[in-house]
C-alpha cells in the first residue's frame, strides 16, 4: 500500500478526490490539506510515501515549497497536481525535485499509474505533459519571481516606472531593477519586446488554474 497525502486548497476537489483514490485498494490518502502551513504541520507528524502538491496555493506556490520540502524530508516524493500545463512551469517544478506531473483533467487509472510509478523511482509525466516537453525540449525556461510576475502585468498594460512605483509603493529604482530583469530573462531589446515575447509564451494570458 502506497501512502500518500494531498495538498489542495479547493476542499471539494480534495474531498472528492481521496475517496477515488482509496477505492483502488493500492493507494491510501492519510493526510489532505488546504494550505502549505498546515501541510508543514502535517509532515512534522507523518511523512508519506508521495505528496499530491498544488500550485497555487492560498500561503504559496507549491512550486517553491517543492525545494522546503524536499531539503526537509529527502525521501519524500512529490507529484504535481495541477491545471497549470505552461511548459516553464512544469520544469521548474521538475528542477525544484519534483518526480511527477499530472494534470487534474487526468483519469484516475493515470493518477494512480503516476503514483506507483513515482513510488518506484521513476519519474511521471501524464500524457498531455510528457507530449508538451517533448514539443519545447528546445524552449529556454524563463522562471519569474512574484515581483517580476506584477511589473510585467503592469508593463503589458502600459504602466510607466513611476506609475508601478506608486501603485506598488516602491521605490522607482527597484521597480527599474525588475525591468532590466525582465528584459534580459526575455533577451528583449526594448518594452514592446519583452511584451510581444511574454504573450507568445503566455507569461500574460495564465488564468488561476491551481
Amino acid at each position: 500500500m502506497i501512502i500518500i497525502q494531498i495538498v489542495e486548497d479547493h476542499k471539494l476537489v480534495a474531498d472528492s478526490l481521496s475517496p477515488r483514490i482509496n477505492e483502488s485498494g493500492r493507494v491510501l490518502v492519510t493526510g489532505t490539506y488546504y494550505n502549505l502551513q498546515s501541510c508543514r504541520e502535517g509532515l512534522a507528524n507523518s511523512i508519506p510515501d508521495i505528496l499530491l502538491l498544488d500550485i497555487d496555493l492560498p500561503d504559496g506556490n507549491g512550486v517553491d515549497f517543492c525545494v522546503e520540502a524536499k531539503k526537509r524530508y529527502p525521501v519524500l516524493k512529490i507529484i504535481m497536481l495541477t491545471g497549470y500545463k505552461e511548459f516553464n512551469i512544469v520544469k521548474h517544478a521538475l528542477h525544484n525535485g519534483a518526480s511527477g506531473y499530472i494534470l487534474k483533467n487526468a483519469e484516475i487509472e493515470e493518477m494512480l499509474a503516476g503514483i506507483e510509478i513515482v513510488n518506484s523511482g521513476e519519474q511521471f509525466l501524464c500524457e498531455e505533459i510528457d507530449v508538451l516537453l517533448k514539443d519545447k525540449k528546445n524552449e529556454p525556461v524563463i522562471w519569474l519571481t512574484d515581483c517580476e510576475k506584477v511589473v510585467l502585468d503592469y508593463i503589458s498594460k502600459g504602466y510607466t516606472r513611476k506609475e508601478i512605483a506608486d501603485l506598488r509603493c516602491r521605490d522607482e529604482e527597484t521597480i527599474k531593477t525588475h525591468w532590466r530583469n525582465l528584459l534580459v530573462k526575455f533577451n528583449a531589446k526594448n518594452t514592446a519586446e519583452l511584451v510581444k515575447k511574454a504573450c507568445d509564451m503566455n507569461f500574460l494570458q495564465q488564468t488561476k488554474q491551481g
